[in-house]
C-alpha cells in the first residue's frame, strides 16, 4: 500500500501531537513534532540570554542559528523522538510555560521558519510521515495527500494544557495558562510570515467535545480512504 504525508495543523492545545504521535505509531509512520524545533530555538534564546518578558535580541537570534543543531532520536520506552539541541536532550525544558510564553514570538521570525522548514521539507521527502505544527499543509507539505485542521476553544485548551502542567508539577494557574493560549492564539494567526491558517483542502475537526479515541477513530478512517484511493 502507498504511503502518504500527514500534514496536522492547528492551534496551541488542540491535541495535535498526541494525535500525530498515535497516528504514526498505527500506521508505521515517521513522526515529526515541528511544535518541538520551534520550543527547541526558544530555549536556545533563553539560555543565551536574546529573549525574556522587556527584551527580544531578534538579531543576534539570527546570527546564532548556524550554532543551533536540532536532531530528534527515538525513544524507544515512550515510542517517539525525542527533541535533541546541540547533542542535548531537551524534551522535558521545551515544555515549560516559559518556553510556551516565548515560542510564538520566536516562530514569527522569517529566518527562524526558512531554517526549519528546509529541514521539515527533506524529512518528509520519502512520504510515510506525520507531521504537526502550524504551516504544514500551507507552507511544508501544501501537496500533503492528507491536511487535517484541529481547533477547540481556547477555554477547553487552557484547561488541558493546565492540567498536564500540573501533572508534571508546574505552579502555574489556569488564568495564566488561558492568557499563554490566547496571547499565542493571535501572535500565530497574526504574523506575517506564514500565519496560522486552514488549508483550502485541509478537514477541519473541532475535538472541544470529542475523546483522545474518537479523534483517533476519526482521522485514522481519513487516512485509510485517502490511501485507498491512491
Amino acid at each position: 500500500m502507498k504511503k502518504i504525508t500527514i500534514a496536522i495543523d492547528g492551534f496551541s492545545s488542540t491535541g495535535k501531537s498526541t494525535l500525530a504521535k498515535e497516528l504514526a505509531k498505527h500506521l508505521g509512520y515517521v513522526y515529526v513534532d515541528t511544535g518541538a524545533m520551534y520550543r527547541a530555538v526558544t530555549l536556545f534564546a533563553m539560555q543565551n540570554g536574546y529573549i525574556d518578558a522587556d527584551f527580544f535580541d531578534k538579531e543576534t537570534l539570527i546570527h546564532s542559528l548556524p550554532y543551533i543543531k536540532l536532531h530528534f532520536e527515538f525513544n524507544p520506552d515512550l515510542g517517539f523522538g525525542e527533541m535533541y539541541l546541540n547533542t542535548i536532550n531537551v524534551e522535558k525544558e521545551i515544555r515549560t510555560i516559559e518556553v510556551s510564553s516565548f515560542v510564538s514570538k520566536i516562530a514569527e521570525v522569517s529566518e527562524v521558519r526558512a531554517k526549519l522548514v528546509e529541514q521539515q521539507k527533506a524529512m518528509g521527502q520519502d512520504k510515510g510521515i506525520v507531521m504537526d505544527g502550524r504551516d504544514i499543509g500551507t507552507v511544508v507539505f501544501p501537496d500533503a495527500e492528507l491536511k487535517v485542521f484541529m481547533t477547540a476553544s481556547p477555554e477547553t485548551r487552557a484547561q488541558r494544557r493546565y492540567d498536564e502542567l500540573q501533572g508534571k508539577g508546574e505552579n502555574v494557574s489556569y488564568e495564566a495558562v488561558l492568557q499563554n493560549v490566547q496571547e499565542r492564539d493571535y501572535i500565530d494567526t497574526h504574523r506575517d510570515d506564514s500565519p496560522l491558517r486552514k488549508a483550502d483542502d485541509a478537514v477541519e475537526i473541532d475535538n472541544s467535545h470529542l475523546t483522545r479515541e474518537e479523534q483517533f477513530a476519526a482521522v485514522l478512517e481519513l487516512a485509510e480512504e485517502v490511501t485507498k484511493s491512491l
